[in-house]
């Protein structure tokens, strides 16, 4: 809980930031051994290291909120400030909500009724659904694919804030303690289970990094694009930035030397980490929100500008055998990936493909509608890019309105696989020893 120091609301009524994260992570933990003794999550899961794991557990901590919401409209009973019964209770909503809070908890609360009203197999099957399981209930409704994704949509944003990261590990080592051998007993701590989840670095802006203004463009260079057909609202790279030249295929550092870039004889992850960190130029260049946002929240830009370097890759820069053709002309297979980054290659590949076809069916669709004389809504894939571009939440109107939405929730069921292959790279060793030269080309652009 938050010091007694601390004012736990601010003069317009909002509950303090620090103490709305303490009491989330109160509840996190217990979702976690909830969902353990449930049998949703086991051990091994929970001291396992997949990023998928960082989507789950804040997803599934939304889902058993929404049950427990008694309000109308909902809002979720914080923990009491004191372990005394007399103490006061507070209860998150909207109107005390804190400001960077507001747009995930207006996505929440519009998914709390549907989630209420669902039959307790439908609910256990949307529990399932969140961690991947496979639903009991068949058919499956088409709710639980959209309540699913909405959730899972917040979670990722909860995600990437450091102060979620940097408190994960304890909340799962929480849950993995809950009812196991020795785990009351201090002598028996060696035989228990670890969480092996390690939070990715932290990124600051270097102090050195406004002398670097204007040079994204030469620092950050496109990859070649391939002779294929291009997505007409996701344009080549070569559409943004000068041609290569020999002196600008690196990327510079203020304070080491000049790494070299991938050469067709790089290991496979360098290559697909030089072809993404090559395309953040263009994604910058047609994106200026997130170069405000590199101001104001440097991570969430920095996540933002992968995620959209992600889809405009795999939907550029992809042959129609699956290969990917990246910086230098390199073209990189599934064959040539090691073992262990071919699940990460082979979605790459299905989001570029999904990316292609859900594009074709959004044209026949505008088509068809334009023959009756109808309203053509903003494609699938733009809602998508758009969802990555301002994070979950972003959409839904202050009395709960939203634009348009399938029943399935497609768009952001695609947007976040998107971000979830963008965490599972950023987490990737040989991704971190390149981020902070990365990250702080992109601050001084924030900077300029």
């Amino acid at each position: 809980m938050p010091s007694p120091q601390r004012r736990l609301v601010d003069n317009q009524g909002r509950l303090d930031e620090y103490y709305v994260q303490d009491a989330f992570h109160a509840y996190l933990k217990s979702s976690l051994a909830q969902a353990k003794a449930e049998r949703l999550l086991d051990v091994q899961v929970l001291s396992g290291a997949e990023s998928d794991l960082m989507i789950t557990g804040p997803a599934l901590c939304l889902y058993f909120a929404a049950l427990r919401s008694t309000t109308n409209p909902p809002s979720v009973p914080l923990p009491r400030r004191e372990k005394s019964s007399s103490s006061p209770r507070d209860d998150l909503s909207l109107a005390n909500c804190p400001e960077p809070f507001i747009p995930f908890l207006r996505l929440w609360s519009k998914c709390v009724p549907a989630i209420q009203n669902l039959d307790p197999e439908h609910q256990h099957d949307l529990a399932r659904i969140i961690c991947g399981l496979e639903p009991v209930t068949q058919p499956v409704l088409p709710v639980l694919g959209r309540l699913a994704a909405d959730l899972r949509a917040v979670s990722i944003e909860i995600s990437q804030r450091r102060s979620f990261q940097d408190r994960y590990a304890s909340d799962l080592q929480a849950a993995i303690d809950v009812g196991e051998p020795g785990a009351g007993n201090p002598g028996g701590a060696l035989l228990r289970p670890k969480a092996s989840f390690v939070p990715p670095p932290i990124y600051t802006a270097s102090p050195t990094a406004s002398a670097y203004p204007g040079k994204i463009q030469t620092q950050l260079q496109p990859p070649p694009s391939p002779q294929q057909r291009h997505s007409p609202r996701l344009l080549p790279p070569s559409a943004y930035s000068p041609p290569r030249s020999p002196s600008n295929s690196s990327l510079a550092s203020p304070r080491t030397p000049t790494p070299t870039i991938a050469t067709p004889a790089s290991p496979a992850i360098e290559l697909i980490r030089e072809t993404l960190y090559a395309a953040l130029a263009d994604v910058l260049a047609r994106t200026p929100s997130l170069v405000r946002l590199l101001k104001s929240d440097p991570p969430r830009a920095y996540f933002g500008s992968v995620a959209l370097a992600i889809l405009s890759v795999a939907s550029t820069m992809l042959t129609a055998d699956g290969a990917i053709v990246g910086v230098r002309g390199v073209p990189l297979t599934l064959a040539e990936c090691p073992a262990q980054l071919r699940p990460l290659m082979r979605e790459f590949a299905a989001i570029g493909r999904d990316a292609a076809r859900i594009e074709e069916e959004d044209t026949l669709e505008a088509i068809r509608l334009v023959q009756e004389g109808r309203d053509v809504p903003a494609p699938r894939l733009e809602r998508a890019r758009l969802l990555l571009e301002h994070g979950a939440g972003y959409d839904v109107a202050e009395g709960g309105n939203s634009g348009r939405r399938s029943t399935e929730g497609r768009a952001v069921a695609f947007a976040n696989r998107v971000n979830a292959l963008a965490l599972a790279m950023t987490r990737l060793p040989q991704f971190r020893e390149r981020q902070g030269d990365v990250f702080k080309v992109l601050a001084g652009v924030g900077s300029s």
